[in-house]
């Protein structure tokens, strides 16, 4: 059962409308945080491993994080986007230091979804193209824009019926249940193959750049077979489209690197950040981008601005986080990831309900299945159920003591903790996982 902390004060006051609202209000409160667990207004303690949002990477009430952000207020509290900062200076010098060796200048912004924006606003003028191409079974933001670049359905759904956006263009994602492959290899073939023949379809003149998850984010932990993103280099190279990373999740030591893109060996023409760089202290984003369109900015300009970009409280707080990272919890996801894989492992091998565990470093997808025929037990994207038993397992394992967050689509589970976590807490986590899964079937 889940922990209780002595002296807390229940919060009886209305509360705002939340994020991701479907008119259940039957979700905690949460009013305090240390490490991996949080706090809800009645005093319940849960192990976080969805890091609320895949971006407490630092773990919550970080104390080192929290004083340079203090002492960053108490000495200019915001300074204009559109003129200089000693502390966005340095972050830009910082950012490119652990960066992938083919980034050269940084743009700040404010969200994962507007650092998309930003990253297609700069792939269109630089190629003169509108198109660009993204994967189904993707996420990349809910903002106009985003939502129609984006592979969600959900998403797609609630959006692009009053403002579907031109431009986009989709493509199958390197997973088996897209193709009809015997081994990764294989895999990684036919999806390059397949990618190459939505680009000569499309017309590689039209497409500006291709917009990818190195490892899926909310949308199931997925990786990519051995050989992939070599190919997908390779075919941006060959048609000339820009070849944008979406690192807003796997960003900052989620996968064990400071960047996803170090762990696939690829050098992106523009890289997105978000979530991970301040820990999510603060609100803070940015693109990264190569030689060319640093050098194409400078010449042409960039006429376009948002207030809070690059907000040096925010800019603090992420130079802290990263002397974080770098200070024990990179060399932690590496030690501790193991474990994860491990726990995690051994759910598929003993429930044939668990139809498979995919992930890398922190960040792992639970895909549940009808063992029968192999199918979802309710897929939100072509019924209308309501009774879907991954639910009662998301929220079992809460009752348990566990967070843990919901795919996209909602078959299945994500299990990411903050980088501070320890094998213990791992142990708990998915021994919460394990009744609850139990317990649903």
């Amino acid at each position: 059962m889940a922990m209780e902390r002595l002296d807390s004060e229940t919060d009886s006051t209305p509360a705002a409308v939340p994020h991701w609202y479907d008119g259940d209000d039957d979700i905690p409160t949460i009013v305090d945080g240390e490490g991996v667990t949080v706090y809800d207004s009645e005093g319940t303690a849960y192990l976080d491993f969805q890091s609320q949002l895949y971006c407490v990477n630092a773990g919550h009430s970080n104390q080192q994080i929290i004083d340079a952000i203090a002492d960053q207020l108490a000495r200019i509290p915001y300074v204009s986007s559109g003129k200089h900062n000693d502390t966005r200076n340095e972050l830009r010098e910082r950012l490119l230091e652990v960066a992938p060796e083919s980034m050269a200048q940084t743009l700040f912004s404010i969200s994962g979804s507007e650092a998309n924006e930003t990253a297609v606003m700069l792939a269109r003028a630089y190629a003169d193209s509108s198109k660009v191409l993204t994967r189904w079974h993707s996420y990349h933001g809910a903002t106009y824009g985003m939502a129609s670049l984006t592979g969600d359905t959900d998403t797609r759904a609630y959006i692009e019926p009053h403002a579907t956006t031109t431009g986009n263009a989709k493509f199958l994602p390197p997973i088996p249940e897209a193709f009809d492959a015997e081994t990764p290899e294989e895999l990684a073939e036919k999806a390059a193959n397949h990618l190459e023949f939505v680009i000569r379809n499309e017309g590689p003149d039209t497409i500006a750049a291709l917009l990818t998850e190195v490892v899926a984010g909310s949308s199931g932990a997925y990786t990519a077979p051995p050989g992939y993103f070599e190919r997908v280099r390779e075919l941006c190279d060959e048609y000339d489209i820009l070849l944008i990373a979406d690192e807003v999740i796997t960003g900052f030591g989620r996968t064990g690197e400071w960047f996803g893109a170090q762990s696939e060996g690829i050098q992106p023409d523009l890289m997105t950040f978000a979530k991970g760089l301040t820990s999510s202290y603060v609100p803070l984003a940015g693109v990264m981008m190569n030689d060319d369109l640093a050098e194409y900015v400078a010449a042409e300009g960039f006429d376009v601005g948002q207030t809070f970009a690059g907000h040096p409280v925010g800019c603090a707080a992420a130079l802290a986080a990263m002397d974080v990272y770098e200070n024990g919890l990179l060399e932690n996801t590496r030690e501790v990831a193991p474990r994860l894989e491990s726990r995690l492992t051994d759910l598929e091998e003993r429930f044939d309900v668990v139809s498979s565990v995919h992930g890398r470093g922190l960040h792992w997808g639970v895909a549940f299945a009808d063992p029968e025929d192999g199918e979802p037990f309710v897929d939100p994207r072509v019924s209308d159920e309501e009774d879907n038993p991954v639910e009662t397992v998301l929220s079992t394992a809460g009752e348990n003591g566990a967070l843990f967050g919901m795919g996209r689509p909602n078959t299945q589970l994500i299990v990411s903790p903050p980088l501070c976590v320890t094998e213990d807490e791992i142990d708990q986590a998915v021994d919460a996982l394990e009744d609850a899964i139990e317990r649903t079937f």
